[in-house]
């Protein structure tokens, strides 16, 4: 048989490249990107490109595999291993009630459009409050202060109308991820430079200068963990001299006065010296951002974990809201979202208030006073949850597609809870890190194998954008879609799942495309409509121009504004001023970043990947190397209160004296000095999740971690 080439999109990461698939029976052979496709280009990276590799691997799981009374794993038919952790399950729920069982949705889930509904539903048919994401290991205080200080209903200014971008720890380039605001992850490169040709000016700020820091017309070089000193001085720099918006303030903006008697504190010297930053350079962006017309201030995900995430997300609503960057009435709202299955009214206004972290009936962690946001506890309690006796203590964990040895802080401790629970059950196409300690890992088929939607990257289209694809080949051995494991499970426990928009049938197994049309109803195109006209489009995306929402007017009956001064704020950017943040004997911040041949924890079994990248390098600039007698390619020994972990010395002029960059999310637990060059190590080891983690939202310090280095 010839080749066979389908149009398809990506699913390694978030940013859904439209792809080309060429197929030779029944086996995928080559991927590249779809030259057709107007929104993507022909773009794809290098991760994305090594889809063949991903589902053709020898290392690959084909089958689950359960754990035997010896300890050993047994290669175990689908439905068997199902029925023993379904079985077990009720063991554990009728011995220790529903709370007892966790499910945490990591990186890999998210990647199947149907695994996020399945695994929430699945926890609360369950009863079990102990819903998990990695959403709060990296960047909960976005979604808290949207919510605690004001949603603007039409949404922010889009990145291709921008006069002004500001990028804060946010390095696109390697990441493909930016919030709604910021340039769309595909092709980010060429659409900075793109727009800067049309007038654009871009500021960045970042400990290192990034691949995007490079582009930039205002390069910041902040210091880990001071993003607020440095946006508290350009709020005081635009409210003193005037720049802000002053008609929008008075329109929609409560607490201006008391934000504006904080930033006082950080006159443009003081925060300046604070931030490491040039005095002159901080006013001259401050100037730069409030006199363009349009334009978003957005940040990454590093400045959330450096220990002030939520002072700074804050301190960046306030940024945008007083220089009214959002979408006004008569225009096109910011991002349709085809899929999106809470479609509110898109009008010039906020919108009402959302209960968030303690609001009364909310349910709350048995530690540090924390609960849920939105729907999901925070990552920093999982390991507690699990290891202290009492009621509602966890005892069995579903992990889909996450990978908690390396993505929690703590790492010696999660491994210690992850080894206490009664049933640790690990969907995954490899035998990663978590997978080697668990109980059952169930095998999933892989996203050229089923079907899917092009929900997770819609945030980032700013027309109407949808896609609804087919498998373009067959899965291999004995294994299937997480939303199929999910629902058997619920069927072997007698439970009803339910969707937004209905109870799922429970009699029998739904076809994904039932599955997503429950999961995202009141959408403004359901998926089963999306993919006939794919279907009739050659299996490329379409667009629905006609159904791209106008801003409406302001509804006087349901009027709400922002409110810059509700629950602590800003009275935090005070305490923040007098509490310097040091620790006597740790003078280096470890900050984190980004692989370009990974995506998080993914990416570490594919050989060329592996080719690319064996560790994770400790970026050091070259005076601090000489100053403490390193050597390149030599081994640091990384300390911070406490734990040590190694890093390959890699020198770089691109960060700050004083700091040491590594990527996240490598390491098993048994990485140790000897191992490091083939391994990496986990900076998560470096933390402790009960000593420095932000009250709110629990977020725990993972970036401007206190180190020393020594040679090791």
């Amino acid at each position: 048989m010839g080749v066979q080439t389908h149009k398809t999109f990506c699913r390694f990461c978030h940013a859904n490249c439209a792809m080309e698939v060429d197929v030779v029976d029944g086996k995928v052979i080559e991927v590249r990107g779809d030259p057709d496709d107007p929104a993507y280009g022909g773009y794809t990276c290098m991760k994305g490109r090594e889809l063949p590799d991903s589902h053709n691997s020898e290392n690959r799981l084909h089958h689950s595999l359960v754990r035997n009374e010896a300890g050993e794993f047994v290669s175990t038919p689908m439905p068997q291993a199902l029925a023993h952790v379904a079985s077990e399950l009720r063991r554990i729920i009728d011995e220790h009630g529903p709370h007892s069982v966790a499910v945490f949705m990591g990186s890999g889930g998210f990647q199947n459009s149907a695994a996020m509904s399945a695994s929430v539903s699945f926890a609360q048919a369950v009863g079990s409050r102990n819903f998990y994401t990695s959403v709060t290991l990296d960047q909960p205080a976005k979604v808290f202060t949207t919510a605690r200080y004001g949603k603007w209903l039409a949404g922010p200014n889009t990145f291709s109308e921008s006069d002004v971008a500001f990028f804060i720890g946010n390095n696109p380039i390697v990441s493909h991820y930016s919030p709604v605001g910021g340039v769309p992850p595909f092709s980010p490169s060429r659409r900075i430079r793109d727009q800067q040709a049309k007038g654009l000016k871009l500021i960045v700020a970042d400990p290192r200068e990034s691949d995007v820091a490079r582009l930039a017309d205002i390069y910041l070089p902040v210091k880990p963990g001071e993003d607020p000193a440095m946006l508290a001085g350009m709020l005081n720099v635009i409210i003193a001299e005037g720049l802000y918006d002053r008609n929008f303030v008075a329109a929609h903006v409560d607490g201006f006065d008391e934000l504006a008697e904080a930033v006082k504190a950080f006159p443009p010297d003081v925060a300046a010296e604070r931030a490491g930053l040039d005095k002159d350079q901080l006013v001259a962006a401050a100037r730069m951002f409030a006199t363009g017309s349009k334009g978003c201030a957005v940040t990454g995900t590093g400045p959330e974990m450096a220990g002030n995430g939520t002072l700074t997300e804050y301190l960046v609503v306030c940024l945008n809201t007083i220089c009214a960057r959002f979408k006004q009435e008569g225009e096109k709202a910011a991002i349709p979202g085809v899929f999106s299955p809470y479609q509110t009214a898109r009008r010039a206004q906020v919108g009402p208030p959302v209960p968030m972290f303690g609001a009364e009936g909310m349910p709350k962690s048995r530690f540090r006073g924390l609960g849920h946001l939105g729907w999901e506890m925070p990552c920093n309690v999982l390991a507690d949850e699990i290891l202290t006796p009492g009621e509602g203590q966890v005892r069995a964990l579903i992990s889909v597609g996450g990978n908690p040895v390396v993505g929690f802080p703590d790492q010696a401790k999660m491994v210690r809870a992850l080894d206490d629970l009664e049933l640790f059950v690990q969907i995954d196409p490899w035998m990663s890190a978590s997978a080697r300690r668990a109980d059952v890992v169930l095998a999933p088929s892989q996203c050229l194998e089923r079907e899917d939607i092009t929900s997770l990257s819609e945030w980032w289209h700013e027309e109407p954008y949808a896609r609804y694809t087919e498998a373009v080949v067959e899965a291999p051995g004995d294994v299937i879609d997480e939303y199929e494991m999910f629902w058997t499970l619920a069927h072997h426990l007698g439970i009803q799942m339910n969707l937004n928009g209905g109870p799922l049938p429970m009699d029998r197994k739904p076809s994904k495309q039932e599955f997503l049309d429950l999961a995202v109803t009141g959408s403004l195109v359901p998926p089963s409509q999306v993919r006939e006209a794919c279907r009739a489009n050659g299996g490329a995306a379409v667009f629905y121009p006609e159904q791209h929402p106008t801003v409406g007017p302001v509804d006087e009956s349901e009027f709400h504004r922002f409110d810059l001064a509700v629950g602590a704020m800003p009275s935090e950017i005070l305490k923040y001023a007098d509490n310097r943040s040091a620790r006597e004997g740790f003078d280096f911040r470890l900050i984190s970043r980004r692989s370009k041949t990974r995506f998080n924890s993914i990416g570490h079994p594919l050989k060329k990947l592996q080719a690319k990248t064996t560790t994770n390098p400790a970026y050091i600039h070259p005076d601090d190397i000489a100053a403490l007698g390193l050597e390149e390619g030599g081994l640091v020994a990384i300390t911070s209160p406490h734990a040590t972990i190694h890093g390959v010395v890699k020198a770089s002029d691109k960060v700050r004296r004083g700091i040491v960059s590594m990527a996240h999310a490598y390491g098993d637990a048994d990485a140790t000095k000897e191992n490091v060059r083939e391994r990496g190590s986990s900076t998560n080891r470096l933390v402790s999740e009960v000593v420095d983690y932000d009250p709110i939202t629990g977020q725990s310090l993972q970036s401007a971690i206190p180190v020393k280095l020594e040679p090791a």
